[in-house]
C-alpha cells in the first residue's frame, strides 16, 4: 500500500507522542519532530507507511538511548492478555464455531497497537475483546481461510504487537501448532511483537518461533532476512496480522496470504473498502510487481538529518 498525504499528520502525532513517552527531554522532542517533518517532506509516496515509521523509531533509539522504548507498555499488554486467555478460551471453546472464534479474538487483539494509538486502556482492549465474538465478520472469508489453512502443508503466521500475540495463540491452536511457524520482528520497533513477547505467550513452547531479520513495523520484504524471505516464499499459506503487515504486503505477489486485522484508520478503511472498527478476513489478490524503495524514499536518512 502506498503512503497518502493523510498518513502525514499521524506521522507528525507518532514523532510527538513517542518522543514523549521515551523522555521528557524537551530538546528530544522537538529534534525527533523536525527531523520527521524534514524526512516527510521529502518522502517517496509510493512507499508503504511503515518505511517512514522504521526511520522514526529507529531515530528514537537513537536519541534515548534505550534499546526497546516500549518494552515496559509491551510486557504490561502481554501480561494483562494473559490473565484473560483461559476465559476466552472458554468462551471461544463454548460457541458453535470455535475456529470462527478463535479468528474473532485474535483480530479483536489488533486493538493493541501503541503505533495508532499511544495511550491504550485496559478497559478499552476489554471492552473490543468482550463484543468479539459477536461483531460483524464475513462469515464466507473465515470459511475460506478455514478451508486454506486445511489443505496447507504449512503455514507461516506473521505475529503483530506484544498482548495480541498471547490471543494469536488461539487461532494458532484451532490451526494446528504442529504445521505452524510463527514470525516475529527482529528488533523492538514500537509495540510490535518480538521473540521474548512469543516466550511470554507461551508459543516457543508450542510452534517453531522465527524473526524476519527486520526492525520496520510491518513486514517489509526487502528489508528482510533472506531465510525469512525464503521461508515466506515458500509458506503453503501465510496469515498476516494487523494493519502494518496489511500496509507493507498489500502490494505483494503471495497468491497464499490472508490478512487479519481490526481497521483503525480511515486511510486503512478506504484502502480495503470498509469502515473504521471493522474486524476484517481478507485474501489478498496477488498484484503486478512494482519498483518501491524499501527505505522510505529518496531522501536522507533521519539519523544523517541529525546533522544537516
Amino acid at each position: 500500500m502506498r503512503t497518502y498525504l493523510d498518513c502525514v499528520p499521524c506521522f507528525v502525532r507518532q514523532a510527538i507522542d513517542s518522543a514523549r513517552r521515551v523522555s521528557d527531554d524537551p530538546a528530544v522532542h522537538e529534534r525527533l519532530l523536525r527531523e520527521t517533518l524534514s524526512a516527510a517532506s521529502r518522502m517517496a509516496f509510493d512507499s508503504p507507511p511503515p518505511a517512514l515509521g522504521r526511520l522514526i523509531h529507529r531515530r528514537l533509539r537513537e536519541l534515548t538511548g534505550r534499546e526497546d522504548p516500549y518494552g515496559s507498555a509491551k510486557h504490561q499488554a502481554n501480561m494483562m492478555a494473559l490473565s484473560m486467555l483461559e476465559d476466552l478460551r472458554r468462551r471461544a471453546a463454548g460457541t458453535a464455531d470455535p475456529f470462527a472464534a478463535a479468528v474473532r479474538l485474535a483480530i479483536a487483539g489488533n486493538v493493541i497497537d501503541l503505533g495508532v494509538k499511544s495511550h491504550l486502556t485496559d478497559d478499552e482492549v476489554r471492552s473490543v475483546l468482550d463484543s468479539a465474538l459477536e461483531d460483524p465478520l464475513d462469515d464466507r472469508a473465515v470459511e475460506d481461510l478455514r478451508q486454506a489453512a486445511a489443505t496447507a502443508g504449512d503455514i507461516l503466521y506473521l505475529a503483530d504487537n506484544a498482548g495480541e500475540i498471547v490471543l494469536d495463540r488461539l487461532l494458532i491452536e484451532a490451526l494446528g501448532p504442529e504445521k505452524v511457524t510463527l514470525a516475529v520482528k527482529g528488533a523492538p520497533i514500537i509495540n510490535d511483537a518480538t521473540r521474548e513477547d512469543a516466550e511470554a505467550a507461551g508459543l516457543t513452547a508450542l510452534v517453531t518461533v522465527i524473526d524476519n531479520g527486520s526492525d520496520a513495523p510491518g513486514t517489509i520484504l526487502e528489508l528482510c532476512s533472506r531465510s525469512f524471505r525464503e521461508r515466506f516464499e515458500s509458506a503453503g499459506l501465510v496469515v498476516s496480522k494487523g494493519q502494518g503487515n496489511y500496509e507493507t504486503l498489500s502490494g505483494s505477489t503471495a497468491g497464499n496470504l490472508f490478512f487479519l486485522l481490526k481497521v483503525k484508520c480511515g486511510v486503512i478503511a478506504r484502502d480495503l473498502g470498509c469502515d473504521v472498527g471493522e474486524m476484517v478476513v481478507r485474501r489478498h489478490r496477488p498484484v503486478v510487481p512494482v519498483a518501491r524503495r524499501a527505505d522510505g524514499g529518496d531522501f536522507d536518512r533521519l539519523a544523517e538529518a541529525a546533522h544537516s
